[in-house]
């Protein structure tokens, strides 16, 4: 049976190279049994062909698999037909990075509610998402795979279902679950067991495919206010949830194998092997 692949959100604080070096950033993830590692590009994509060539020849020789998490200002739901145009051409940037890197997910924010109602904006985030799969056709990134993620914030276009809905779009489009930001958004409300069979058995209800399998996600810990995220937290802190232990022994009984991206502040890497023990523990 294969198994999950668990890595950072970009680099942890204990990295601390200087100038960019491909072989250590590949080495500083592989020391800790990791094999996935999400390239951060939330204010851009600004990584150089040519540097983003050799990343991703260190990470194929440490047997690492990278993704992209594309710019933070994409809106698939702004009332702005502009916008919405523009969240296209910065998916289309962040597929021709991950390739180069040596992978396939982009994973995304789909934006905020606004001013309209949540039906207006997943309408539009819909068609957005339509027009985005065939920009990428277009563009030669149908092997690319688009990853909606679940949001922290309540006013945010993004709560499990909004994500499901994106991914009816197109059975390539995988989504994103960060089971810390439902836990936000929810107020605390992702704790047992039984609250993580719940996100997935509507997972695997809505998508009834491979996607339900391997899908694609992000952990860590998130103080919340009564509007939903506050901010990211480490597993050093304990007030604030979710808990780790009953997601990893449910995956590991349900025989899931989804990407695992630790987004903890400042020791992501290190919290992500926390992650990968305590899977392997079951």
């Amino acid at each position: 049976m294969s198994e999950p692949r668990f890595g950072p959100a970009g680099l942890s604080d204990s990295y601390t190279v200087k100038k960019f070096d491909p072989q250590a950033i590949a080495a500083h993830t592989a020391a800790r049994g990791l094999t996935a590692f999400e390239y951060q590009c939330g204010r851009g994509v600004r990584l150089a062909a040519d540097k983003a060539d050799a990343l991703g020849r260190a990470f194929a020789e440490q047997g690492i698999l990278p993704s992209v998490h594309a710019p933070y200002y994409i809106s698939m739901s702004s009332l702005e037909e502009d916008k919405r145009l523009h969240s296209i051409d910065y998916l289309l940037q962040s597929c021709a990075l991950v390739k180069q890197l040596g992978g396939r997910r982009v994973i995304f924010h789909a934006g905020s509610c606004g001013k309209q109602s949540r039906e207006a904006a997943l309408e539009k985030a819909l068609d957005t998402m339509e027009r985005a799969v065939r920009a990428c056709d277009e563009a030669g990134f149908s092997d690319c795979v688009l990853c909606p993620e679940t949001m922290g914030k309540i006013n945010q276009l993004g709560d499990l279902d909004e994500v499901l809905a994106l991914c009816s779009v197109d059975k390539r489009i995988t989504p994103c679950i960060d089971f810390g930001h439902l836990y936000a958004r929810s107020l605390g409300g992702v704790v047992t067991t039984e609250d993580y069979e719940a996100i997935l058995d509507k997972m695997a209800a809505a998508l009834g495919d491979e996607r339900a399998r391997a899908f694609h996600s992000h952990f860590s810990r998130i103080a919340y206010t009564k509007g939903g995220e506050k901010c990211h937290l480490t597993f050093a802190d304990t007030e604030f949830g979710p808990p780790h232990q009953p997601l990893m022994a449910l995956l590991r009984r349900r025989g899931l194998t989804p990407t695992i991206i630790c987004e903890s502040a400042g020791t992501q890497a290190e919290d992500a092997a926390v992650l990968a023990a305590c899977y392997q523990n079951g």
